[in-house]
């Protein structure tokens, strides 16, 4: 295993003191549990969003902590849940009189853990409310989860509901902008080489040289199906085909389209995927109105990219288009 590390017990805290380092103009840093924290005020009046998961997936959610998009992101260890007290300790420090909405990925720990601290919370008089995003159109349950899972549309999501709590949206509206992002948004993934975790030091599965997993999880879970490898256009078909027959999508819809690489491929090859899906969604009538390419959500090194289609109305295109400043994405300010 060759990794920029010195001690796989330690790398989530060090790459969180780097991340502090390189933005304490957005953001802050709080240790034992780990926070990543706005690092302007807490303001009365607004939704506080809070979100997190286990590391690994970085940009996702730290370097979305900032104007327009999370007041605060809870790391867990590497592909692993954080804890309740970390999820409480977020909650404490951003919550204020219009209460908070927690945005969790559809996987066991998260829910179970992020859920305890919304109790907690509400025991001691907060207003807190729970969404669970489930975009993964490729399997019905998995290893990790109970359910689809939740992966790219994470990304769209966090920004959509920021941008109506930066707006100072009541906390009723705030949820029902993130519940209808999640009833249209979908997503799916694949793998052509698996993540190595640090502290185990060994990819997590194996394929061979002429195999890939079609419908991947973000943690290297098992996708629907392994396939042959095939060219992009191809690939990219098999891909759109799977996220536009499930919503379903019609034509005359606009929508957002995100291609993501899973942190090993390179843009040259994300860019290449996004022109085939952009023109196979217009050649059923869809139209592509918004666009996000990039690295956003990861699992470590994994070679790999996914797609998500988002359906957009109105009110979520001007929600996207609104001004955000993160370590990640940045515009309009």
């Amino acid at each position: 295993m060759k990794k920029v590390i010195n001690d796989p017990a330690t790398v989530v805290t060090d790459s969180l003191r780097g991340l502090a380092a390189a933005h304490s103009d957005l953001l802050r840093v709080e240790y034992d549990p780990d926070v990543v924290l706005r690092a302007d005020t807490v303001v009365r009046g607004r939704v506080a969003l809070i979100s997190g998961g286990g590391s690994g997936h970085e940009p996702l959610h730290s370097g979305f902590v900032g104007h327009g998009m999370l007041d605060a992101a809870v790391p867990g260890a590497m592909f692993t849940s954080p804890t309740p007290d970390a999820v409480q300790a977020a909650i404490k420090a951003t919550t204020v009189d219009a209460g908070a909405l927690l945005i969790v990925k559809n996987y066991t720990g998260d829910v179970l853990n992020f859920e305890t601290a919304a109790e907690l919370a509400s025991a001691d008089g907060l207003d807190v409310r729970t969404v669970v995003i489930d975009d993964d159109v490729a399997v019905a349950d998995s290893t990790f989860t109970a359910g689809r899972r939740g992966v790219g549309g994470t990304v769209l999501l966090e920004k959509i509901a920021g941008a109506a709590a930066e707006r100072g949206d009541r906390l009723d509206d705030v949820e029902a902008v993130a519940r209808k992002v999640i009833g249209q948004v979908r997503s799916i993934g694949v793998a052509f080489t698996a993540p190595t975790v640090p502290h185990i030091g060994e990819p997590s599965f194996e394929l061979g040289p002429d195999e890939v997993e079609f419908g991947i999880g973000i943690h290297g879970e098992p996708g629907r199906e392994r396939i042959k490898a095939e060219p992009a256009d191809a690939l990219v078909e098999r891909m759109v085909s799977a996220v536009v027959e499930d919503l379903p999508f019609s034509r005359g819809d606009d929508v957002l389209l995100f291609t993501n690489s899973m942190g090993g491929t390179p843009l040259v090859e994300v860019y290449l995927a996004h022109g085939i899906a952009e023109r196979l969604l217009a050649d059923r009538g869809i139209n592509v109105t918004r666009h996000l390419v990039g690295p956003y959500v990861t699992s470590l090194e994994m070679q790999g990219i996914s797609l998500t289609v988002l359906r957009l109305d109105s009110e979520l295109a001007d929600l996207w288009d609104s001004p955000v400043n993160t370590p990640a994405l940045r515009w309009g300010m």
